[in-house]
């Protein structure tokens, strides 16, 4: 039950942002044309990937919401950082060309025009991110899922590079152009932080990174609880989507019988299961 609503409510964080943004991208590009605000411009590539991360979320999220089946015994749950790779990566390759593009309007000079209406659409920006942000935010803090994380980072991010695109546009009321340029350039550099930073933590979870080690200590002390239990053996795990499958070799008196030794290991594997992050225990019984 918990599942289905974590997968629900990433589905409808998906579905705001891809509506939000199509609206924003369209204004932006709008009026970063008529204006020549290469903040704005930027705001607006801006924008494009985040239509893009909010379409990753929605299609990453249903495929981890798939059960298990013949060919994914584990269920489909490393969609989730799959996709959000995905969206790390477009971010950088978006920084990209909005970088070389400020740079060369802070060298060759800035054509921007001053708006009334780029200031309206940097209000509207502004409200529009804080609303889909405090979603997400929402949503995150129940349920931890990295396509939310995303999503809600980059909602952030975009009331903030807003803010300053906002700043630049007034600044030019004072015959202050080359701001404009330069938040552009900054608006890229945050892109791609934000890009590579999404991009590490969903390598990393992909490359089956251990639980951190909080939960392992935990999962010892549960195994500790059992005088039964002489010691643990090793100790191993898995990431599989948001949760982990925890392998366990613990160490029983030689003399214990079959039937005790795995009424005990499936005693401890449904204790450890019960923790949060755990999605599956596997206990292996070695007599000494």
């Amino acid at each position: 039950m918990e599942l289905d609503e974590r997968f629900t409510i990433t589905k409808k964080a998906g579905i705001y942002g891809i509506l939000g943004n199509i609206l924003l991208l369209i204004m932006k590009s709008i009026i970063g044309f008529f204006t020549h605000s290469q903040a704005m411009i930027a705001d607006s590539f801006n924008s494009a990937g985040d239509i893009f991360a909010s379409l990753m979320t929605f299609i990453g999220n249903k495929i981890a919401s798939e059960p298990k089946d013949e060919d994914h015994n584990f269920g489909h749950g490393k969609a989730e950082y799959l996709f959000s790779m995905f969206i790390g990566i477009s971010m950088v390759l978006v920084s990209s060309k909005l970088l070389y593009d400020s740079a060369t309007s802070f060298v060759v000079g800035s054509t921007l025009k001053f708006s009334w209406f780029l200031v309206i659409v940097c209000i509207i920006t502004i409200i529009t991110k804080l609303f889909l942000f405090l979603y997400t935010k929402h949503a995150y803090k129940l349920h931890k899922n990295i396509l939310l994380e995303a999503n809600m980072e980059d909602h952030r991010n975009d009331c903030i590079i807003t803010s300053f695109t906002l700043l630049s546009s007034i600044f030019t009321l004072f015959g202050i152009y080359w701001l404009d340029s330069v938040v552009g350039f900054c608006i890229s550099i945050w892109i791609c932080y934000t890009g590579i930073s999404i991009f590490m933590e969903s390598y990393r979870v992909l490359m089956d990174i251990s639980v951190d080690e909080t939960t392992k200590e935990t999962i010892l002390n549960l195994a500790k609880a059992y005088p039964e239990i002489k010691s643990v053996k090793s100790f191993s795990s898995s990431p599989v989507g948001a949760k982990y499958i925890i392998f366990l070799t613990i160490c029983v008196d030689g003399t214990m019988s079959t039937f005790d030794s795995h009424k005990l290991a499936d005693a401890l594997e449904k204790n450890v299961t019960e923790l949060d992050l755990v999605y599956k225990t596997i206990v292996h019984v070695d007599p000494v």
